[in-house]
């Protein structure tokens, strides 16, 4: 429904619904933002953690490959952090950022997959290394076809 299908008499009602939805959505965006800060602070916490667990099991290659896990997982959060303060300054969300994620989280899998429990099978390590590879090419793509919009946005 368009707003010129909107009887006249809802116009008021409209304006106040949208500032109410505005309102709440940045609401919302500041509550988000408040979580991705409290999740570094945690994030950094178990990084520390697993260091000390590494030095005190005197296994560090385990240690830093679980380590290093965590710290993948904070570079997320920083992604995501940069996006949701970009949105508030705002620009738009972009989907390079979301891409970037999913990559670093996959990623993620393949260094941790040494060090679980048990053994991947290579049908698992090939599921993973294909995915990240696809993403891969998702994100050249996606940054290439934003590079050549801007450059014709530059032209005109």
């Amino acid at each position: 429904m368009t707003q010129d299908q909107l009887p006249r008499e809802f116009e008021p009602l409209n304006k106040v619904a949208v500032r109410a939805m505005l309102w709440l959505n940045g609401f919302a965006h500041i509550v988000i933002g408040l979580a991705l800060a409290i999740s570094v602070l945690m994030f950094t916490w178990l990084f520390f953690k697993d260091v000390q667990n590494a030095a005190d099991s005197n296994n560090l290659v385990h240690g830093f490959l679980h380590a290093l896990g965590t710290l993948m997982l904070l570079w997320s959060i920083s992604a995501l952090i940069s996006a949701e303060i970009r949105y508030l300054m705002g620009s738009k969300l972009q989907v390079e950022t979301f891409i970037e994620v999913v990559l670093v989280l996959f990623l993620r899998k393949l260094i941790v997959m040494p060090v679980q429990d048990a053994s991947p099978t290579f049908e698992e390590i090939g599921m993973w290394v294909g995915g990240a590879f696809v993403l891969g090419l998702i994100y050249v793509l996606v940054r290439w076809s934003d590079n050549n919009t801007q450059q014709n946005n530059q032209e005109r």
